[in-house]
């Protein structure tokens, strides 16, 4: 309860301090983030090379996906004798898919987190250019906000600058 109580003061507190320093700053602003991020052009232009990346590979662990079960179903029809000769090519060679497809899929992973960062990089700086050239003292990610007045969504702009490589 002590705890509770604590806290609760806190955010009171805290809230005052924000109201206060509120009422000092000139303009606020906000961004929806997820829209930015999809509409922005260069998002578009990556999540082609990344789909194109990624059908490549499917194409190609399909195809030795079969010449894996191909095997397989040639080592079935062997003779106790032969299947042993054949037992440690079969195996070397499922692991050996295995490894190269966790790699790949890894790089894949990989290469979209950096662009994703890139992207999110462009947008922080679109952000913090858009809001020293236009005057605004803070500007939210619109997820942390319980309210906001419309008016104070820069989103569109934010989008048409960095669209504008700007």
């Amino acid at each position: 309860m002590k705890k509770a109580a604590v806290i609760l003061s806190s955010v009171v507190i805290g809230l005052f301090l924000f109201a206060g320093s509120a009422q000092a700053a000139d303009k606020f602003g906000y961004i929806d983030l997820s829209r930015t991020f999809n509409e922005y052009s260069k998002t578009k232009k990556y999540d082609k090379i990344l789909s194109d990346k990624e059908k490549e590979y499917t194409d190609e662990r399909d195809k030795k996906v079969s010449e894996l079960k191909a095997l397989q179903d040639k080592f079935n029809l062997l003779n106790d004798k032969e299947r042993e000769a054949k037992r440690s090519e079969l195996e070397t060679k499922m692991k050996s898919f295995q490894d190269s497809d966790r790699q790949k899929q890894e790089a894949l992973r990989k290469e979209q987190d950096e662009r994703m960062k890139e992207i999110l990089k462009d947008i922080e700086d679109a952000v913090k250019k858009y809001s020293e050239k236009q005057g605004y003292t803070m500007v939210f990610n619109d997820r942390v906000l319980v309210y906001q007045s419309k008016g104070m969504d820069i989103t569109d702009n934010i989008i048409e600058a960095l669209n504008k490589g700007k």
